[in-house]
């Protein structure tokens, strides 16, 4: 048992001594390696690494100053159709929103009680014509016999009266004639304006009457149609001078997102008063809405064009940041370094800013990736255009 001890130490002896050997080599081979591994990782950390951005040149070109105002669409007419007699409605000859035209026969009713009324009226005139060209008759007579000493004076003055007295009854009748003919033409509901009709309020067979608040059908005119919209009083004195110097202030009409113009149109009217609540004054635009773009009471965004600022330098609206002190941006220059310019803004307008002061066109400014940059910073630069890229 004591010598199996003592071979089994030599041999773990042996073993320990052969790994260290080649623990010894591997180490003598992997320190070349890992030195010069250490020699490029401090090469890389003393290189400034590169911050990618995009950018933008500025240009001069103009830009168009617009006012914005929440509105809505009004109908240019609204028309409530109505039976102006009292009847049973025997007949509908439109459609439910169907675009009908002025004068255009709509609806019916029975005539047959207002033929009545004009034959009788028509009766009664005939009577008292007859009795009229008697009483004429008898008046050439009494004349006659007047000259002739025949008959006094006052009977020839009472003949003359009873003439004038069926002369008015004529007049009377005629009266009673044209207003039963009236009656009747009434009968026949025509459309008073071009427009789209909407739902139908009665059906065939109901007795309408003249009193009846609903009518029998709306009509809307949708063109022209009207956007009626506010805008904060302090641009009233701008609009007013535009309008005072004759000038046909455009409108347009945007979806409820303002991506989508709907239509174009020019400015109709301003409102005679400002509202006290709100400190808005009320506009109404005109459109010619000929592909019905436009309908009744939809919510639109309107922008009324009241100024162009010619030859301006213009930037994205991207490149614009803001400090407590003033606006700036990071210009790119030539070298691949990245300044900060403070700049003065003149006006925004959607995507595109106009600078006053600060920038000059052609420079480089950094639209998007600011977030990375401080003063001096290099940095690999590309327009939005993907093709073309700074080196």
């Amino acid at each position: 048992m004591r010598i199996f001890t003592r071979q089994h130490k030599r041999w773990l002896i042996g073993l320990l001594a052969l790994i260290l050997v080649v623990a010894a080599i591997y180490l003598r081979r992997a320190r070349p390696g890992d030195a010069q591994s250490g020699s490029t990782s401090r090469r890389s950390a003393t290189r400034p690494q590169e911050i990618p951005v995009v950018t933008a040149v500025a240009k001069t070109g103009d830009m168009k100053v617009y006012l914005n105002g929440l509105g809505s669409v009004v109908p240019y007419n609204t028309i409530t159709v109505k039976s102006r007699v009292d009847g049973q409605l025997v007949n509908v000859l439109f459609k439910e929103g169907q675009t009908v035209s002025s004068g255009e026969l709509l609806a019916e009713i029975d005539p047959r009680p207002f033929q009545v009324q004009v034959a009788q009226a028509e009766g009664q005139m005939a009577r008292d014509q007859a009795l009229l060209v008697n009483a004429k008759v008898d008046l050439e007579r009494y004349r006659v016999l007047f000259s002739q000493d025949s008959v006094p004076k006052q009977q020839l003055d009472t003949q003359q009266s009873l003439v004038r007295q069926y002369e008015g009854v004529v007049k009377a009748d005629q009266g009673q004639v044209d207003n039963a003919k009236l009656q009747l033409s009434y009968c026949r509901i025509t459309a008073p304006i071009r427009g789209r009709v909407g739902l139908r309020l009665v059906d065939v067979g109901n007795m309408v009457h003249a009193a009846d608040a609903n009518g029998l059908v709306v009509i809307t005119q949708l063109q022209p149609i009207t956007v009626v919209f506010a805008v904060p009083e302090d641009n009233l004195p701008e609009i007013l001078k535009n309008v005072k110097a004759g000038q046909k202030l455009p409108v347009e009409a945007y979806d409820r997102e303002q991506k989508r113009r709907l239509a174009t149109g020019a400015l109709a009217s301003i409102d005679n008063q400002i509202d006290p609540n709100t400190g808005t004054i009320k506009l109404k635009a005109v459109f010619a809405n000929s592909e019905n773009e436009l309908f009744p009471n939809q919510f639109v965004n309107a922008r009324l064009l009241v100024d162009t600022l010619d030859n301006v330098t213009l930037v994205p609206s991207a490149a614009i940041q803001h400090s407590p002190q003033s606006a700036f941006v990071y210009v790119v220059k030539p070298d691949q370094t990245v300044e900060v310019r403070n700049v003065e803004i003149r006006l925004s307008e959607g995507d595109e800013t106009a600078i006053a002061k600060g920038l000059k066109p052609t420079e480089v400014v950094v639209t998007d990736g600011v977030d990375k940059l401080q003063p001096g910073a290099k940095v690999t630069a590309r327009t939005n255009n993907p093709t073309e890229t700074r080196s």
